[in-house]
């Protein structure tokens, strides 16, 4: 795999897409490409001062924008090489790099990408993600979009663990995670591709998605019109459904999303 990885990374003259590795196998190629773990003294930008370090219980609400062409193969912040087709991008404080979840909440669609870059540092905005990661959560032409950022805690200790040669930790606490919320075991997860309203359109369409997985079509009601929504699922572990909805959007399924239910 990693292999295969190095090859599509000499292609695109970056650091390759990493997702689905175990944070050892990605430490290995953010290495391979000049990466380090870093957190970075206090700086300024414009006269406003920027103060980096580790909060793995971050989550904030704000603009996102991305980058492109301008910085492709240049060097990221951590030492990478920034590549606009894959699922990077750049925060003004987090420790590089970090794994964080990215919802655009114009539209629901949501991503994990792997923060390895400092910015951006106009009109507030919160987070810079590349191209494909803009593409994906379907604001690439607009430009901006609001979104909700959230540090994904436990893939970003392993990740530092990993690159710095430290034993990767186990997930904290999952079955607290758990009590919190009384429904979570009974919850599952599902990949929603698309929804219409014709029967062999919504058929001919999950025969495309079959290659991710099981799936289903389900018919509901909404306001006397029937619609067959295509779904992948059940997926029962959150992770998981992330890295198959990076998967399926990566394919071409770029209106997919996750339910629950």
């Amino acid at each position: 795999m990693l292999l295969c990885v190095f090859a599509a990374g000499c292609a695109s003259h970056g650091t390759p897409e990493l997702a689905g590795l175990s944070p050892k196998a990605q430490a290995v190629v953010i290495k391979q490409y000049g990466g380090v773990y870093k957190v970075g003294n206090p700086y300024q930008i414009m006269g406003r001062w920027y103060y980096p370090k580790e909060d793995y219980s971050y989550a904030e609400v704000g603009m996102a924008s991305w980058y492109g062409d301008d910085f492709h193969a240049k060097r990221t912040a951590n030492g990478e090489k920034y590549d606009m087709n894959t699922l990077t991008a750049a925060h003004r404080t987090l420790p590089l790099p970090s794994i964080v979840r990215v919802t655009n909440l114009e539209n629901g669609r949501s991503l994990v990408v792997r923060v390895n870059d400092r910015g951006p540092y106009v009109k507030e905005r919160i987070i810079d993600i590349s191209k494909r990661g803009a593409q994906l959560l379907g604001y690439q032409t607009k430009g901006t979009a609001k979104v909700k950022v959230e540090i994904m805690a436990d893939e970003s200790r392993a990740l530092k663990a990993a690159l710095l040669n430290q034993k990767v930790p186990e997930p904290k606490a999952p079955i607290a995670k758990k009590e919190i919320k009384t429904t979570a075991s009974e919850q599952v997860s599902y990949i929603q591709a698309g929804s219409f309203r014709q029967k062999d359109l919504a058929f001919d369409f999950e025969k495309k998605l079959q290659q991710f997985g099981r799936t289903q079509v389900r018919d509901v009601d909404v306001d006397g019109v029937t619609y067959y929504r295509v779904r992948l699922g059940p997926i029962k572990n959150e992770q998981e459904a992330q890295r198959t909805l990076i998967k399926v959007q990566s394919n071409g399924f770029h209106d997919a999303r996750i339910i629950k239910e």
